[in-house]
Protein backbone atom coordinates (compact mmCIF):
# COMPACT_ATOMS: atom_id res chain seq x y z
CA UNK A 1 0.00 0.00 0.00
CA UNK A 2 1.57 2.97 -1.09
CA UNK A 3 1.77 6.23 0.91
CA UNK A 4 -0.31 9.30 -0.71
CA UNK A 5 1.75 11.88 -2.61
CA UNK A 6 1.27 15.23 -1.29
CA UNK A 7 1.08 18.15 -4.37
CA UNK A 8 0.81 21.64 -2.16
CA UNK A 9 0.61 25.20 -4.10
CA UNK A 10 0.68 28.55 -2.67
CA UNK A 11 -3.15 29.75 -3.65
CA UNK A 12 -6.36 27.96 -4.14
CA UNK A 13 -6.53 28.36 -7.43
CA UNK A 14 -3.36 27.33 -8.07
CA UNK A 15 -4.54 24.37 -6.59
CA UNK A 16 -7.38 23.23 -8.55
CA UNK A 17 -5.87 23.79 -11.71
CA UNK A 18 -3.43 21.40 -10.85
CA UNK A 19 -6.12 19.14 -10.09
CA UNK A 20 -7.66 19.94 -13.64
CA UNK A 21 -4.56 19.11 -14.57
CA UNK A 22 -4.38 15.80 -13.22
CA UNK A 23 -7.65 15.15 -14.11
CA UNK A 24 -7.17 15.56 -17.78
CA UNK A 25 -4.14 13.30 -18.05
CA UNK A 26 -5.23 11.01 -16.34
CA UNK A 27 -8.71 11.02 -18.24
CA UNK A 28 -6.42 10.96 -21.59
CA UNK A 29 -4.21 7.25 -20.19
CA UNK A 30 -7.43 5.60 -19.68
CA UNK A 31 -9.22 6.81 -22.68
CA UNK A 32 -5.97 5.75 -24.41
CA UNK A 33 -5.60 2.07 -22.78
CA UNK A 34 -9.40 1.15 -22.00
CA UNK A 35 -11.51 3.53 -24.36
CA UNK A 36 -13.53 4.73 -21.53
CA UNK A 37 -12.71 6.53 -18.05
CA UNK A 38 -14.74 6.20 -15.24
CA UNK A 39 -14.88 8.99 -12.23
CA UNK A 40 -16.90 9.46 -9.43
CA UNK A 41 -17.25 12.99 -8.69
CA UNK A 42 -17.72 14.78 -5.53
CA UNK A 43 -19.78 17.65 -4.05
CA UNK A 44 -19.56 20.97 -1.87
CA UNK A 45 -18.31 24.01 -2.64
CA UNK A 46 -14.35 22.90 -3.74
CA UNK A 47 -14.95 21.07 -6.49
CA UNK A 48 -17.46 23.41 -7.83
CA UNK A 49 -14.27 25.28 -8.80
CA UNK A 50 -12.85 22.16 -10.68
CA UNK A 51 -15.49 21.84 -12.44
CA UNK A 52 -15.79 25.34 -13.89
CA UNK A 53 -11.84 25.55 -14.76
CA UNK A 54 -12.53 22.01 -16.45
CA UNK A 55 -15.72 23.40 -18.60
CA UNK A 56 -13.55 26.14 -19.97
CA UNK A 57 -12.15 25.75 -23.26
CA UNK A 58 -8.90 25.90 -22.32
CA UNK A 59 -9.81 22.16 -20.69
CA UNK A 60 -12.97 20.92 -22.32
CA UNK A 61 -11.02 20.49 -25.36
CA UNK A 62 -8.10 18.19 -23.63
CA UNK A 63 -10.81 15.36 -23.21
CA UNK A 64 -13.23 13.11 -25.29
CA UNK A 65 -16.31 13.61 -22.82
CA UNK A 66 -18.16 11.02 -24.84
CA UNK A 67 -16.11 8.40 -23.43
CA UNK A 68 -16.12 9.70 -19.79
CA UNK A 69 -18.69 7.95 -17.52
CA UNK A 70 -19.72 10.18 -14.24
CA UNK A 71 -20.85 8.91 -10.74
CA UNK A 72 -21.13 10.45 -7.79
CA UNK A 73 -18.63 9.37 -4.53
CA UNK A 74 -22.12 10.67 -2.27
CA UNK A 75 -25.17 12.56 -2.49
CA UNK A 76 -27.64 14.21 -0.33
CA UNK A 77 -30.87 12.60 0.39
CA UNK A 78 -32.75 15.34 -1.20
CA UNK A 79 -34.88 16.06 -4.25
CA UNK A 80 -32.92 16.39 -8.06
CA UNK A 81 -34.05 20.26 -8.07
CA UNK A 82 -32.86 20.87 -4.84
CA UNK A 83 -29.87 23.56 -4.31
CA UNK A 84 -28.19 21.10 -2.02
CA UNK A 85 -27.80 18.08 -5.12
CA UNK A 86 -24.43 17.68 -6.00
CA UNK A 87 -25.62 16.34 -9.15
CA UNK A 88 -27.60 19.59 -9.86
CA UNK A 89 -24.59 21.46 -8.78
CA UNK A 90 -22.23 18.94 -11.56
CA UNK A 91 -24.88 19.50 -13.66
CA UNK A 92 -24.99 23.44 -14.28
CA UNK A 93 -21.05 23.33 -13.52
CA UNK A 94 -19.91 20.65 -15.86
CA UNK A 95 -22.76 19.03 -17.43
CA UNK A 96 -24.71 21.34 -19.22
CA UNK A 97 -21.92 23.21 -20.37
CA UNK A 98 -20.09 20.59 -22.04
CA UNK A 99 -23.47 18.91 -23.43
CA UNK A 100 -22.81 15.46 -21.23
CA UNK A 101 -24.94 13.06 -22.81
CA UNK A 102 -27.27 11.85 -20.44
CA UNK A 103 -26.61 8.25 -21.09
CA UNK A 104 -22.93 9.02 -19.25
CA UNK A 105 -24.19 10.18 -16.05
CA UNK A 106 -25.24 8.06 -13.28
CA UNK A 107 -26.88 9.78 -10.41
CA UNK A 108 -28.79 8.38 -7.28
CA UNK A 109 -32.52 8.37 -7.77
CA UNK A 110 -33.22 9.98 -4.42
CA UNK A 111 -36.96 9.59 -5.15
CA UNK A 112 -37.02 5.83 -3.76
CA UNK A 113 -35.96 5.56 0.41
CA UNK A 114 -32.56 5.52 1.31
CA UNK A 115 -31.81 1.86 1.66
CA UNK A 116 -33.74 1.65 -2.06
CA UNK A 117 -31.55 4.42 -3.60
CA UNK A 118 -28.45 3.33 -2.25
CA UNK A 119 -29.12 -0.12 -3.16
CA UNK A 120 -30.32 0.59 -6.51
CA UNK A 121 -27.13 2.89 -7.36
CA UNK A 122 -25.08 -0.20 -6.21
CA UNK A 123 -26.60 -2.35 -9.11
CA UNK A 124 -26.25 0.58 -11.66
CA UNK A 125 -22.46 0.62 -10.95
CA UNK A 126 -22.40 -3.43 -11.02
CA UNK A 127 -24.54 -3.38 -13.98
CA UNK A 128 -22.40 -0.87 -16.01
CA UNK A 129 -18.83 -2.57 -15.84
CA UNK A 130 -20.43 -5.91 -15.46
CA UNK A 131 -17.59 -7.03 -13.18
CA UNK A 132 -17.28 -8.61 -9.61
CA UNK A 133 -14.44 -6.37 -8.44
CA UNK A 134 -15.91 -2.59 -10.07
CA UNK A 135 -12.50 0.10 -10.26
CA UNK A 136 -12.94 3.54 -10.70
CA UNK A 137 -10.31 5.22 -13.05
CA UNK A 138 -10.57 8.12 -10.79
CA UNK A 139 -12.59 9.26 -7.45
CA UNK A 140 -12.86 12.67 -6.47
CA UNK A 141 -12.69 13.80 -2.70
CA UNK A 142 -13.23 16.52 -0.28
CA UNK A 143 -12.47 16.74 3.29
CA UNK A 144 -14.14 18.34 6.06
CA UNK A 145 -13.46 20.07 8.92
CA UNK A 146 -14.78 17.29 10.91
CA UNK A 147 -12.34 15.09 8.72
CA UNK A 148 -15.10 13.35 6.94
CA UNK A 149 -14.86 12.45 3.26
CA UNK A 150 -17.99 11.62 0.64
CA UNK A 151 -20.59 10.94 3.20
CA UNK A 152 -18.43 8.97 5.62
CA UNK A 153 -19.02 10.93 8.95
CA UNK A 154 -17.50 10.35 11.98
CA UNK A 155 -19.08 7.92 14.60
CA UNK A 156 -21.53 6.49 11.55
CA UNK A 157 -22.13 2.81 11.05
CA UNK A 158 -21.17 3.07 8.13
CA UNK A 159 -17.17 3.77 8.76
CA UNK A 160 -17.27 0.14 9.76
CA UNK A 161 -18.81 -1.20 6.64
CA UNK A 162 -16.97 -4.17 4.54
CA UNK A 163 -19.01 -4.36 1.67
CA UNK A 164 -17.95 -2.88 -1.80
CA UNK A 165 -21.19 -0.88 -2.31
CA UNK A 166 -23.27 2.22 -1.91
CA UNK A 167 -25.00 2.64 1.37
CA UNK A 168 -27.69 4.97 3.42
CA UNK A 169 -26.23 7.34 6.25
CA UNK A 170 -28.12 9.02 8.76
CA UNK A 171 -26.84 12.03 10.33
CA UNK A 172 -28.92 12.01 13.45
CA UNK A 173 -27.18 15.49 14.54
CA UNK A 174 -28.60 17.33 11.51
CA UNK A 175 -31.54 14.72 10.93
CA UNK A 176 -30.56 14.11 7.63
CA UNK A 177 -29.88 11.23 5.61
CA UNK A 178 -26.67 10.99 2.89
CA UNK A 179 -25.94 8.16 0.22
CA UNK A 180 -22.33 7.03 0.13
CA UNK A 181 -19.93 4.63 -1.57
CA UNK A 182 -18.17 2.53 1.32
CA UNK A 183 -14.45 2.77 1.66
CA UNK A 184 -13.81 -0.75 0.65
CA UNK A 185 -15.21 0.40 -3.22
CA UNK A 186 -13.59 4.16 -3.01
CA UNK A 187 -10.41 2.05 -2.15
CA UNK A 188 -10.24 -0.39 -5.57
CA UNK A 189 -10.10 2.79 -7.68
CA UNK A 190 -7.00 3.40 -9.80
CA UNK A 191 -6.55 6.76 -8.58
CA UNK A 192 -7.94 9.12 -5.58
CA UNK A 193 -7.69 12.56 -5.36
CA UNK A 194 -8.05 14.99 -2.33
CA UNK A 195 -8.69 18.82 -3.07
CA UNK A 196 -8.63 20.38 0.11
CA UNK A 197 -8.16 24.53 0.50
CA UNK A 198 -8.46 26.73 3.03
CA UNK A 199 -6.80 27.48 6.52
CA UNK A 200 -9.99 25.58 8.31
CA UNK A 201 -9.04 22.57 6.73
CA UNK A 202 -5.77 22.62 8.22
CA UNK A 203 -6.52 20.66 11.45
CA UNK A 204 -8.03 18.00 9.77
CA UNK A 205 -5.59 17.35 6.90
CA UNK A 206 -3.08 17.41 9.86
CA UNK A 207 -5.36 14.99 12.41
CA UNK A 208 -5.98 12.50 9.02
CA UNK A 209 -2.42 12.17 7.43
CA UNK A 210 -0.05 12.32 10.33
CA UNK A 211 -2.69 11.69 13.33
CA UNK A 212 -2.73 8.46 15.64
CA UNK A 213 -5.21 6.15 13.49
CA UNK A 214 -9.07 7.28 15.13
CA UNK A 215 -10.82 6.10 12.47
CA UNK A 216 -14.46 6.81 14.57
CA UNK A 217 -13.02 10.68 14.33
CA UNK A 218 -11.01 11.11 11.48
CA UNK A 219 -13.06 9.06 8.81
CA UNK A 220 -11.07 10.25 5.87
CA UNK A 221 -8.28 7.82 7.25
CA UNK A 222 -10.32 4.66 5.79
CA UNK A 223 -8.90 6.12 2.65
CA UNK A 224 -6.35 3.92 1.40
CA UNK A 225 -5.95 2.45 -2.11
CA UNK A 226 -6.15 -1.03 -2.50
CA UNK A 227 -3.99 -1.47 -5.43
CA UNK A 228 -3.79 2.34 -6.98
CA UNK A 229 -2.48 5.57 -5.79
CA UNK A 230 -3.76 8.44 -3.65
CA UNK A 231 -3.05 12.18 -3.97
CA UNK A 232 -3.79 15.03 -2.15
CA UNK A 233 -3.97 18.22 -3.89
CA UNK A 234 -3.46 21.15 -1.49
CA UNK A 235 -2.97 25.11 -0.90
CA UNK A 236 -0.12 26.19 1.85
CA UNK A 237 -3.45 27.41 4.83
CA UNK A 238 -4.51 23.77 4.42
CA UNK A 239 -1.17 22.29 4.69
CA UNK A 240 0.24 24.50 7.30
CA UNK A 241 -0.31 22.00 10.11
CA UNK A 242 1.93 19.08 8.58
Amino acid sequence: MSQPSLHIFETADATVMALADFFVRTARESIAETGRFSVALSGGSSPKKLYELLATPEYSTQVNWEKVDFFFGDERYVPADDPDSNALMVKKALFDPLRIPESNIFTVDTRLSPDEAAGKYTEAIRKRYQAEQVRFDLVLLGLGDNSHTASLFPHTPILHDTSVSVKAVFLSDQNVYRISMTAPLINLAHHLAFLVYGKGKAEAVASVLNGAEEIENHPAQLIRAAEGDVHWFLDKPAASQI
